[in-house]
C-alpha cells in the first residue's frame, strides 16, 4: 500500500514538473510574441493604430459608451487572430531583413573604409621609409662624411625646401584630379537623372549585377594597388642598388684615373731609365776602352832607374820654384804698373787743367 502511494506521489511530481516545463516554454513563446508585438507597435504610426482599432477604438466613440462595453472592446482588441499574428510576424521578418541588409551595407562600407585606411597607411609607410632613405643618402651620410655645421644646415634646409615643393606639386595634381572626378560625378548624376526621367530605371537584378561588378572591380583595383606597391618597393630597391653601383663606378673611375697617372709617370720614368741605361752603356764602353788602353800601357810600362827618377824629381822641384818666383815677379810688376798708371793719369789731368787755364 505504501509503495502504491509512493508511486502515485512520484507520478504526480513528474506531471507537475512536466506541467511547469510546458508553462515555461509557453511563457517563453508568449514573451517572444509580446516582444515582437511591442516592436511592431513601436514601428507603427498612430494613424495606423487608429485605423486598425476601428470605430470601437476611436476616442470619440469610447467616450459615449459605458464602462462595460469599453472593457469588452479592449478584450477583443487584445486578442489577435492567427492571420494577424502571421501578418505581424511577416512584417517583423521583413523589418529584420531590412535591418540586417542595412547593417550588412554599413559593415561593408566600414570594411571598405578600413581597407582604404590600411592601404593609405601602407602607402604612407612606404613614402616615409623612402623619404628616410633619401634623407639618409642625400643629407645624413654627407654630413657624417663632411663635418661642416654651416654647410650641413644649409643642405638640410635645401633638402626640406625641395621636399615641400614636391609635396605642393603633388597636392596641386591631386586637387586637379579631385576636381576632374567631381565633374565626372556631376555628369554621371545628370545621366542618371535623365535615365530616370526617360523611364530607364534600374531594377533589383541590375543593382545586384552592378554590385557584383563593383566587387570584381574593387578586387582588381586591390590587386593593382598591391602590384603598384610591390613595383614601388622594387623600384626603391633598384634605385638603392643603382646608387650603390654608381658609387662603386665613381670609386673605380677615381682609382682608374690614379692608376692611369701612375702608369704615365712610370712610363716617363721608364723612358728616363732607358736613356740613363743607354748613357751608362756608352760610358761603360768608353771606360772599357780606357781600361783596355790603361791595361795595355800598364803592361808596356817599364820602371825607370832610381838615379833618373831622383834627377827628374829635383828638376821638377826647381821648375816649380822658378814658376813661383816668376809669379811673384809678375804680381810685383802688376802692382808697379797700377802705381805708374795712377801717376800718369794724375799728370794728364794736371796738364789738361794747365792748358785750359792758359787758353
Amino acid at each position: 500500500m505504501a509503495d502504491f502511494e509512493n508511486s502515485e506521489e512520484l507520478e504526480d511530481k513528474r506531471r507537475v514538473i512536466e506541467l511547469i516545463d510546458n508553462l515555461r516554454r509557453s511563457n517563453a513563446v508568449l514573451r517572444a510574441e509580446t516582444d515582437m508585438f511591442e516592436r511592431h507597435l513601436s514601428r507603427m504610426e498612430p494613424r495606423e493604430l487608429a485605423a486598425q482599432g476601428g470605430p470601437e477604438g476611436s476616442p470619440d466613440m469610447s467616450r459615449k459608451k459605458s464602462t462595460r462595453s469599453r472593457t469588452m472592446t479592449q478584450e477583443k482588441l487584445q486578442q489577435l487572430t492567427l492571420e494577424q499574428k502571421c501578418d505581424v510576424a511577416q512584417r517583423e521578418m521583413d523589418e529584420m531583413r531590412e535591418d540586417l541588409e542595412k547593417l550588412k551595407n554599413s559593415s561593408e562600407r566600414i570594411i571598405l573604409n578600413l581597407k582604404a585606411t590600411l592601404e593609405e597607411a601602407d602607402v604612407r609607410l612606404v613614402e616615409v621609409k623612402k623619404g628616410s632613405n633619401e634623407f639618409d643618402r642625400d643629407v645624413a651620410k654627407v654630413l657624417r662624411e663632411k663635418k661642416g655645421a654651416m654647410m650641413g644646415a644649409e643642405k638640410v634646409i635645401r633638402y626640406f625646401e625641395d621636399r615641400m615643393r614636391a609635396k605642393d606639386t603633388l597636392v596641386e595634381k591631386l586637387r586637379l584630379k579631385n576636381a576632374a572626378l567631381h565633374v565626372q560625378k556631376r555628369k554621371l548624376i545628370l545621366q542618371m537623372r535623365q535615365k530616370e526621367e526617360m523611364g530607364e530605371v534600374l531594377h533589383e537584378v541590375d543593382f545586384q549585377q552592378l554590385k557584383i561588378e563593383n566587387t570584381q572591380y574593387i578586387e582588381r583595383i586591390d590587386e593593382r594597388n598591391q602590384d603598384l606597391l610591390r613595383f614601388k618597393l622594387l623600384a626603391g630597391n633598384t634605385l638603392q642598388i643603382l646608387n650603390l653601383y654608381k658609387k662603386k663606378l665613381q670609386n673605380m673611375t677615381c682609382e682608374s684615373n690614379l692608376l692611369s697617372s701612375d702608369i704615365a709617370s712610370r712610363r716617363e720614368m721608364l723612358v728616363k731609365i732607358e736613356e740613363e741605361t743607354e748613357q751608362a752603356e756608352e760610358e761603360r764602353m768608353k771606360a772599357e776602352v780606357l781600361n783596355k788602353k790603361l791595361r795595355g800601357e800598364l803592361a808596356d810600362y817599364r820602371v825607370p832607374p832610381v838615379l833618373q827618377y831622383v834627377t827628374t824629381k829635383a828638376s821638377h822641384n826647381q821648375l816649380e820654384q822658378a814658376v813661383k818666383a816668376w809669379e811673384r815677379k809678375v804680381e810685383i810688376s802688376e802692382m808697379a804698373l797700377k802705381t805708374h798708371t795712377k801717376a800718369w793719369n794724375k799728370l794728364r789731368a794736371i796738364a789738361a787743367g794747365a792748358e785750359g787755364a792758359s787758353s
